[in-house]
């Protein structure tokens, strides 16, 4: 071998399936110069997995998506690089012991069809024609992923790895980083053989992601958001009848996947392999006496087999015949976790080049498509499809250990669980209290969190059922559907106010801030003393973030964006900064916080309460001013779509706000009655309907678009050519016939037979009685009238296309009012 490099483009730190992914992807893109560092032998994942499975299904449309991609490159690998793998399809069941999970069976399969997969709903007696081991008489069905199957992790990671070297990439074995260090725009990875100096560096270190993030504190870095958690499978001895039917078959019995239950049961070789994700779960090296080793490669944990009992002895009535063999062995071994259990993929918070692609709890089944994903932010800033759900960023300073921890066992005891509309799940939680959080839980707020703010969703009234288990339904009904309409008409009629801490908001000031902004957003700019919308692309015109500017002066702005968009915005905007200090970015989101004062009596109540503000100024401007003797801003806009200011101020000044404003005759309501006028209004939600999955003139943004600026902003080139040559989809408004169940988001839309798009809102409208659906179709079906369908849980839905304006007071007569 040449000599050890010390330079190079990509320092990969750990190997693993997902690193050595992101390594192929990159060389045949072209990137040679780039280096993996594998602390220990080059093998997938957690070294003692014994083999890994792929499964297409995800109940995340991202992750769905990223699985797809990797099984495309699984299938052809061994041939585009010459290298042999033992890659089973072997199908795999999930099994539904209610009618709540055929339900998700129903909206998977339909998502999935949308994808080009093929999934098939099935009846207790066609499971056991997949799979005549298994006993299905308790069962309301289940699911068939034809395509689902193992590999033999080991070959995969070395096939990935002959083609990453071929290409010209370059893999040191036994060769861990040590440090980090940082000379101008250039890193230094610290080994024991050498330094190497390159561009850019990713954390693909696995279970050892937190240590390796540690590196990065000095330079800006934060405490990687992760657990390791303990994970049992065992693998019995072998079986007869399994090695008669393999036989007889030509294949391996299918996989099944009691999600009710929580675990899988595969064949391996001529016996069965079960892992339970188990209630009862267990993390590791998480207290003082029990630390992370330097080193636990090719090493397991204590067997445990208690915590598996309840999931033994279940899984051996579902299939008899796993109680007739012995275990051959037990694995228990470090698996990691983020917060949620999705990955983490994408820019490090904080840092500038360097990446994340790590706390991978099925790094099998998600790396081919991870390191395609992976591959795309190292080279191009951006990835093919919006992948929020596993953006490192996702996650800001609420996520401390004890989050993390308490997260990730929910998580990881919940595996498979389904993940209902609105429930809100208890762990984790209480991590930002609004000012008036404890008066809003004293009215009834049943609260949801949002970037780690607690925000009441709706208001329950006593003998309302507010228990976890009524939110357990796909359906619309609950006792929060009264309850919203009820707060959707106070404001309609009267006056309602809503708590809203966590807004992302930044200050910019100096010399020349208005022309840097304005190079940077396609939309105009307001003048001093307005307020308004401004959308920023990325250089394909695709929709990077929405914000609302406030402009004090020429000199300086207040932008204000969704809560969860606090460190991918503030990330976007510093990047852009000039490098000579003339202008100071700040973040002020937890110093402040909003208070929204909306319906057509608004006006008065404000008044009532004594402000000096001029109350006739028109819609979309704002004024620094005091209400009821209190220091605030008071901001004309209303998200709800009627009359009404946002009130912003200083934390402390929030309760006696809050409290006069109530005894005013506001009534207080919730996100989700906020999230039903808005979709009456065709406002856009972040990372829903506004994502880069979609550029602005597909998004329907056009009025919002300034090709006139004489500065140029990114994705005026690509947003040019889209007008000229004509969008092929574009942002649509429909309406479906109400039924039971709002249209989950990324549910398939349908003319005839032909998938034509998808849904990125739905809600009920309590003011327009209808259900109203946003979502995204090919251009051809954008005519107002145009009949539809939409995919609703397994029910095609009539939908019709409406025009082009918002479905409640598409003038715009109450907000100007």
């Amino acid at each position: 071998m040449s000599e050890f490099p010390t330079t190079a483009r990509v320092v990969i730190i750990g190997g693993g399936v997902v690193g050595t992914s992101a390594l192929f992807h990159l060389a045949r893109a072209g990137w040679t110069d780039c280096v993996l560092l594998e602390k220990n032998e080059l093998t997938a994942g957690s070294t003692w997995h014994a083999a890994g499975n792929c499964p297409n299904f995800a109940p995340n449309w991202a992750v769905m998506n990223m699985q797809r991609y990797g099984l495309e490159l699984y299938r052809g690998l061994s041939e585009l690089v010459d290298y042999p793998m033992n890659y089973h399809v072997t199908g795999a069941l999930r099994l539904a012991h209610t009618k709540e999970r055929m339900e998700e069976f129903k909206k998977v399969a339909g998502q999935a069809r949308a994808l080009g997969l093929t999934m098939d709903l099935c009846t207790p007696k066609e499971l056991q024609e997949h799979n005549p081991f298994m006993e299905t008489h308790d069962l309301a069905g289940g699911l068939w992923d034809p395509l689902d199957g193992d590999i033999d992790p080991a070959q995969l990671t070395q096939a990935l790895a002959k083609g990453a070297r071929e290409a010209g990439a370059r893999i040191e074995r036994f060769c861990p980083a040590e440090g980090i260090d940082r000379d101008g725009d250039e890193w230094i990875v610290k080994t024991p053989k050498g330094d190497i100096r390159c561009e850019k560096v990713v954390n693909c270190a696995g279970y050892y992601a937190q240590r390796v993030g540690e590196m990065f504190k000095p330079f800006g870095g934060r405490t990687v958001p992760m657990v390791v958690m303990s994970h049992q499978y065992f693998l019995t001895e072998p079986i007869a009848e399994i090695e008669a039917y393999t036989k007889e078959k030509g294949h391996k019995m299918p996989m099944i996947r009691d999600v009710d239950t929580s675990y899988y049961l595969r064949q391996d070789k001529h016996g069965l392999n079960l892992g339970p994700y188990e209630r009862n779960c267990k993390a590791a090296w998480v207290t003082p006496d029990d630390p992370m080793p330097e080193d636990f490669s090719f090493q397991l944990y204590p067997d445990d087999l208690e915590r598996l009992e309840f999931y033994i002895e279940d899984a051996m009535a579902r299939v008899p015949l796993l109680g007739t063999a012995g275990v051959g062995r037990n694995i228990n071994g470090p698996i990691p976790y983020a917060p949620d259990g999705l990955p983490m993929i994408g820019p490090m918070p904080g840092v500038p080049n360097a990446f994340e692609a790590h706390s991978f709890t099925f790094g099998i089944a998600q790396g081919g498509g991870a390191g395609k994903v992976l591959s795309e932010w190292v080279m191009h800033g951006y990835t093919e499809d919006d992948m929020w759900a596993v953006d490192p960023r996702r996650y800001t300073d609420y996520a401390d250990n004890d989050y993390c921890l308490t997260k990730a066992l929910e998580t990881y005891g919940h595996e498979y669980a389904m993940h209902y509309p609105h429930y809100e799940w208890p762990e984790g939680r209480d991590k930002k209290l609004s000012p008036v959080d404890a008066k809003l839980r004293a009215m009834g707020g049943q609260m949801g969190a949002y970037n780690g703010w607690e925000r009441a969703n709706w208001f329950a009234k006593p003998g309302d059922d507010t228990s976890l288990e009524t939110a357990e339904t796909w359906e619309r009904a609950g006792p929060w559907e009264d309850r919203i309409r009820e707060e959707v008409e106070a404001v309609r009629d009267g006056v309602g106010v809503l708590d809203l801490p966590g807004f992302s908001r930044f200050t910019v000031k100096g010399t020349g801030a208005r022309d840097w902004l304005d190079g940077l957003t396609m939309s105009r700019l307001p003048s001093a003393g307005r307020v308004g919308l401004a959308y920023f692309a990325d250089d394909r015109g695709r929709i990077v973030t929405e914000m609302s500017v406030f402009a004090y002066s020429d000199n300086e702005f207040m932008l204000i964006t969704a809560a969860p968009a606090q460190w991918h915005d503030f990330e976007y905007l510093k990047a852009f900064l000039p490098t000579d200090g003339s202008l100071a970015l700040s973040d002020h989101t937890t110093e402040y916080s909003t208070l929204i004062v909306t319906g057509p009596a608004s006006r008065s109540l404000l008044a009532a309460i004594g402000t000096e503000a001029d109350l006739s100024k028109p819609w979309l401007t704002f004024q620094a001013t005091t209400l009821g003797g209190h220091p605030c801003t008071l901001a004309r806009v209303s998200f709800a779509g009627e009359l009404g200011w946002e009130v912003h101020a200083k934390l402390d000044d929030i309760p006696a706000l809050y409290e006069a404003i109530l005894e005013g005759g506001a009534k207080p309501f919730g996100m989700y009655a906020l999230n039903s006028m808005r979709i009456e209004k065709g406002y856009r939600a972040w990372k829903g309907d506004l994502s880069s999955d979609y550029t602005a003139l597909e998004g329907g943004l056009d009025r919002f678009i300034r090709f006139d600026k004489p500065r140029a902003f990114p994705g005026k080139a690509a947003l040019l050519s889209e007008k000229q040559q004509g969008r092929t989809k574009g942002f649509v408004t429909m309406t479906l016939e109400p039924g039971t169940h709002d249209a989950p988001y990324m549910a398939p839309v349908y003319a005839g037979d032909t998938h034509v798009g998808e849904v990125t809102s739905c809600a009920m409208g309590y003011r327009t009685q209808t259900c109203i659906a946003l979502g995204m179709v090919k251009a051809e079906h954008l005519t107002p009238g145009t009949a539809l369908t939409v995919d609703v849980y397994g029910t095609k839905v009539p939908a019709t296309v409406q025009a082009d304006q918002p479905m409640w007071d598409p003038s715009n007569e109450r907000l100007r009012a």
